[in-house]
């Protein structure tokens, strides 16, 4: 496939990840038309208008358009969902099951009916989990349903070994997998730096240390902010996502898809390396790992199991 002429981007959710990651987009000029929506009644259309007054000055060309009819959707070619509760403190992803579930079965039913072609990039919490509800809810295929956290988690990575070995983080090439959360698995096996392994770089101690905060830079950010989540971050994984969807660029980059077999592991979403473009995941990149990183690999399918056995007792699907 090539990339696709005359795009429609839309983002769910106007709060502070939706509205970086529309204004995001349209830096980058990613879309004609960028659709911004939400429940609350005039803030995606004062965002809108904002953004749209800072076009003459940032050069670009994307038009925002701000809405809360779903109508103002249909025809999306690229969907990044947002909606949902953010994490407060003492929270963790689980404790947003139910109420940011309901929030997907919700945002499903119009994209199912005004794009059903489209491409959908999930970013709610507890990631993993909103993906694999997302994908029950639209009946898309599995390449079409994606969501956004190993991108976010990786360049977590990169910065804190970029501050411990005092590199450039440009320079820094860091690789995570499995669940968004606490049992994610940082590859630290994986990472480089200008080509350079970190192994041979950083020491064992150090590696581990920045491993540890990579699984709970998220938390950190929240407890820092006392209200709310991070968004920065967040909204440019899934920007990068979109971006190479809608151009398609055929980036390999780290998401949660539909495991099949890869890795030991049958039907369950987890973050893996994939390559995206214009169909969606195009591909998904099965890494030889070492013992211990495919034992905790299976480690962080257990628990994001859990999560999806808690959505079927909620009712959810």
């Amino acid at each position: 496939m090539t990339a696709i002429s005359t795009p429609k981007l839309t983002v769910v959710g106007a709060g502070y990840v939706g509205a970086t990651c529309a204004h995001l987009a349209a830096l980058k000029n990613l879309a004609p038309e960028i659709c911004l929506i939400d429940i609350a009644e005039g803030r995606p259309q004062g965002i809108a208008l904002d953004m749209n007054q800072s076009a003459a000055i940032e050069c670009f060309s994307s038009r925002v358009v701000g809405t809360n009819d779903p109508r103002d959707t249909y025809g999306s070619d690229v969907f990044i969902v947002t909606a949902g509760l953010p994490r407060k403190p003492g929270m963790s992803r689980s404790d947003l099951l139910e109420v940011n579930g309901n929030v997907m079965k919700s945002v499903a039913e119009y994209i199912r009916a005004g794009s059903p072609e489209a491409i959908v990039i999930v970013v709610t919490n507890p990631l993993d989990s909103m993906v694999t509800l997302m994908r029950h809810s639209l009946g898309f295929p599995a390449r079409r349903v994606i969501g956004m956290a190993g991108v976010l988690d990786a360049a977590r990575y990169s910065w804190f070994l970029s501050e411990a070995m005092g590199t450039a983080v440009q320079d820094v090439d860091a690789m995570v997998m499995g669940a968004h959360g606490d049992s994610m698995v940082p590859m630290a096996e994986r990472c480089t730096v200008n080509g350079i392994g970190v192994l041979d770089l950083l020491d064992r101690d150090a590696i581990e240390a920045m491993g540890e905060r990579t699984k709970g830079g998220g938390g950190e950010i929240v407890k820092l902010l006392k209200t709310g989540s991070a968004w920065f971050a967040p909204a440019s994984g899934a920007v990068a996502m979109a971006g190479s969807i809608l151009r398609d660029e055929k980036r390999m980059l780290p998401c949660a898809c539909l495991l099949n077999g890869e890795y030991g592991i049958e039907n369950l979403y987890m973050g893996v390396p994939a390559i995206l473009g214009a169909s969606g995941v195009e591909r998904i990149v099965e890494l030889p790992l070492r013992t211990e990183s495919r034992a905790l690999l299976q480690k962080t399918a257990g628990a994001i199991h859990e999560d999806v056995l808690a959505m079927r007792d909620l009712g959810l699907f």
